[in-house]
């Protein structure tokens, strides 16, 4: 009897404990709130991707990544990854992660320089809703418009417009795999951009995912916001949806060009000619300068391969170039006439001969470890300066700089137009880079020597600010360290960032995420209430 009555307690204990439930994880809660709260519940497969599959998380999380330097172990992981398919998945998103407590992170491209779309420094935990599987393309030949889901890649509404129209383009980026959802919140530059302006110049209307969980409109969503998503940078004013743009008109056949010169060939005196003219030249010409180290070890030089696109014939290009830039040695044979789709496709760096539809895969040519800087220029930087920056560009092992023109519709546009600041006076744009294949490799050197890099360049750029492209993301410019963003902190990135923009950027923060909710590290801050 006794045997029994203390036998027969522990069996009713465990039994009991063996049939409670452990308590939902933050991802069963967060599949939950989202089923309650939009209209297509969450197919678990294909669109939430946790590390309790290592496999399908990690595939998941590298789909889109750009700079692997933050796909290393060491890199801070999200809780989870999410897919919407609709747009109630993103309102639900939203109005989940403020329900839970969990930071929300939003990717369309993976273009992020500093892997900002994807990783945090920042927070203790954070997950991804990643806009990949919404990227619906309508375009409207006979209205010159175009309504473009975020998660598409610039590539591909580039070949809807193609698709419908031989005629008709859209001025944005020269990379096809970058996702328009963030591509345009930072610009989006391209090289139609002497003629037409940048991506963000031609946006007619947006819809966004606001801090309520609304979906907004132009109007719903009132100018001063409207302004802001264009060109002040990703992921501090709501999650875009739609972008609806404006197409331009393109000639049935362009002009493409690359011409390289090294050392020996006078490459230094032609890119100072270059800096004086590329500004000024004809509208429709685009000439940039890809500058890097070639050849094997103790003979190694530095080539300037000028890389071109003309909305025109080539005869008429050659003729123009012969009295503009006689230094180049352009001739007619350098020159081939194509469709403009196709001259998406050799300015990207395709193999020739690829077809259009390559475009539609959405795929990066290119994946690497990388650092990255910009810079705007407004002298030309004097002969001595450039064979100083060859030395420093030999002593690195795969060093890249790409030099980009500015002028034409560019000066023509005021700094306020829309967040976007660099306009008139500005000669051309400088993105610096430094890349490697090796997932051993240690970063520090490289990034040293970037940093040391653009300290020699200094006295030959922008000064007061020294400006920087939102697009390419440089913590080195400072960093918010927490929710709470202080304004003066934030002012050391935003002004090189957004000039005399910064403040209004600041004021529409405030205004309509006034808590914060959607932040990184390096947001738009908002002013302390009361201000």
């Amino acid at each position: 009897m006794r045997k029994t009555t203390m036998v027969f307690p522990l069996f009713f204990f465990l039994l009991s404990a063996s049939s409670m439930a452990a308590p939902p994880s933050i991802q069963e809660n967060f599949v939950q709130c989202v089923n309650r709260n939009s209209d297509i519940p969450i197919a678990l497969a294909t669109s939430f991707f946790t590390p309790n599959n290592i496999s399908s998380f990690t595939t998941a999380l590298s789909s889109t990544a750009q700079n692997l330097r933050y796909l290393l172990p060491s890199a801070p992981k999200p809780a989870f990854i999410f897919f919407p398919v609709d747009e109630s998945q993103v309102q639900s998103s939203v109005m989940c992660s403020k329900i839970l407590g969990i930071h929300l992170r939003v990717r369309s491209g993976g273009h992020d320089y500093e892997g900002l779309s994807y990783v945090s420094e920042i927070e203790s935990h954070f997950f991804i809703v990643d806009l990949a599987k919404l990227r619906s393309i309508n375009v409207d030949i006979e209205d010159n418009s175009a309504w473009i889901q975020a998660g598409a890649t610039i590539g591909e509404v580039y070949y809807r417009i193609a698709e419908k129209s031989q005629i008709h383009g859209f001025p944005a980026g020269l990379c096809s795999s970058l996702g328009v959802g963030g591509h345009i919140t930072g610009g989006a530059y391209g090289p139609m951009m002497r003629r037409y302006g940048l991506g963000a110049d031609n946006v007619l209307d947006a819809k966004i995912v606001d801090v309520n969980a609304r979906i907004l409109d132009r109007k719903a969503m009132g100018e001063d916001h409207f302004w802001a998503i264009r060109g002040g940078g990703g992921a501090s004013f709501g999650i875009i949806l739609w972008w609806k743009i404006k197409l331009v008109p393109v000639p049935q056949n362009v002009t493409v060009f690359t011409v390289t010169k090294n050392l020996t060939e006078g490459a230094t005196k032609i890119l100072y000619k270059w800096q004086q003219i590329a500004d000024k030249i004809d509208d429709n010409l685009f000439i940039r300068v890809i500058i890097q180290p070639a050849g094997a070890k103790g003979a190694r030089t530095i080539t300037t391969s000028y890389n071109a696109l003309f909305l025109g014939h080539n005869y008429t290009l050659v003729e123009l170039m012969q009295k503009q830039f006689p230094e180049l040695g352009l001739t007619q044979k350098d020159c081939t006439e194509m469709s403009w789709i196709k001259s998406v496709l050799y300015i990207a760096g395709f193999p020739s001969g690829t077809a259009p539809e390559v475009l539609l895969q959405g795929k990066p040519l290119f994946k690497n470890y990388f650092k990255a800087k910009s810079d705007y220029v407004k002298e030309p930087i004097p002969e001595a300066a450039l064979e100083g920056l060859w030395k420093r560009l030999l002593t690195e092992k795969s060093p890249l700089t790409i030099w980009n023109p500015y002028g034409g519709m560019m000066s023509r546009i005021p700094e306020s137009e829309i967040p976007f600041p660099h306009r008139n006076g500005t000669l051309f744009k400088i993105q610096w880079l430094t890349l490697w294949q090796d997932p051993k490799e240690d970063a520090k050197p490289h990034v040293e020597w970037m940093r040391t890099l653009y300290s020699y360049m200094g006295p030959y750029v922008s000064g007061n600010p020294r400006e920087a492209y939102v697009n390419y993301r440089d913590l080195d410019l400072g960093m918010n360290r927490d929710k709470n963003a202080s304004f003066a902190k934030a002012s050391a990135w935003g002004i090189k960032y957004f000039k005399g923009n910064f403040e209004r950027l600041v004021s529409v923060k405030t205004k309509v995420d006034p808590d914060n909710i959607f932040r990184h590290e390096q947001s738009i801050p908002t002013l302390p209430h009361g201000q």
